[in-house]
């Protein structure tokens, strides 16, 4: 299979950070262990959070489990081929309000910034363990979030799905091309500065224009 990573700009970078990348082919024959399930959920147990608050859920859907089908019936039509494939499926969802009020006071106010930190940790323990993550959010969030009980205080986010990278020939032709896509990101220029908004870039090759 094609290697994704490193690409230019990443070479620096310390295992896993690497090499991951979201894999859409995943060997739907393979499946993880309890205890490696558990694993990644203490990745994101130690993930931290502002206050120490831990504003997260995790659901874990496992093919043949209520959870999972729970998940698959939710699934857009461009994630319904690929996703239900993994080994497994963490969704995530937030602790955004201390009632179930609308206008309840917010738990945190950087619940979404923790939770995000707490699937990058999963994420990044999944590679570490020879596994790959890839994050999506196409799904009915309403509709799942009636299917798991999600209380008003909480609002469902992503998915993260987790395996080993299968077959190409197994997948469909489009899923399939979805593993061999250039990987790219914006330049540092565009989004990194040493003064004020938009002030004093950070160029590509920064160390190599230093002075």
């Amino acid at each position: 299979m094609t290697p994704q990573a490193p690409q230019p700009g990443a070479e620096n970078l310390a295992e896993p950070l690497r090499s991951r990348f979201s894999v859409s082919v995943y060997d739907d024959s393979h499946r993880l262990t309890p205890e490696e399930v558990e694993t990644l959920l203490r990745a994101a147990q130690w993930a931290p959070s502002a206050g120490n608050s831990q504003p997260w859920l995790f659901f874990v859907c496992v093919p043949g489990t209520a959870n999972h089908d729970r998940l698959v019936a939710a699934l857009s039509r461009g994630n319904s081929g690929w996703v239900p494939r993994a080994s497994v499926v963490f969704v995530t969802a937030a602790h955004v309000r201390t009632g179930a009020e609308p206008d309840a006071p917010a738990y945190s106010d950087y619940a979404l910034h923790d939770v995000g930190q707490a699937a990058a940790h999963l994420t990044l323990q999944a590679r570490a363990m020879g596994l790959h993550a890839h994050q999506f959010a196409g799904f009915d969030h309403d509709a799942l979030a009636d299917a798991l009980g999600v209380p008003p205080t909480h609002r469902l986010l992503t998915g993260i799905a987790v395996g080993v990278q299968g077959d190409p020939a197994d997948v469909d032709e489009r899923t399939a091309a979805r593993d061999h896509r250039d990987r790219v990101r914006r330049p540092l220029g565009e989004w990194a500065f040493r003064g004020r908004f938009g002030e004093l870039p950070i160029p590509d090759g920064l160390a190599d224009s230093a002075s």
